[in-house]
């Protein structure tokens, strides 16, 4: 990924954190956190991580929300960051905090029995 990709993923994450939480008024969208934007090189395309509170399916309704809204979202996007064209957005759960959280519950286990 190249520095510019790097930047505008970046500023794309924070203005994505605020749009979701103030912009959207979509009640299957709860506590949703923008974890990560990967942008291709050629800026055309931005899967956006997120992280929501809720059990499986609260978590896959608020991802179908959020696919919903991602004309409306990027449209935002493009009066906030001055690009000469905005990404398609795809939004896509963050495995990596569960993940993580299991690491820690198995080597809290591991530390318990020692």
């Amino acid at each position: 990924m190249s520095l510019r990709s790097n930047r505008v993923g970046e500023q794309m994450k924070k203005e994505l954190g605020e749009i979701i939480g103030r912009k959207i008024k979509d009640p299957r969208v709860g506590f949703v956190t923008v974890t990560d934007v990967q942008v291709t090189g050629d800026l055309s395309q931005a899967t956006v991580y997120i992280t929501s509170l809720g059990n499986e399916r609260e978590r896959e309704e608020t991802l179908k929300a959020l696919s919903k809204a991602a004309g409306f979202i990027r449209s935002e996007i493009g009066t906030r960051i001055r690009l000469r064209r905005t990404p398609e957005i795809v939004f896509e759960f963050d495995a990596s905090v569960a993940y993580g959280n299991k690491i820690e519950e198995l080597l809290r286990g591991l530390h318990e029995n020692q």
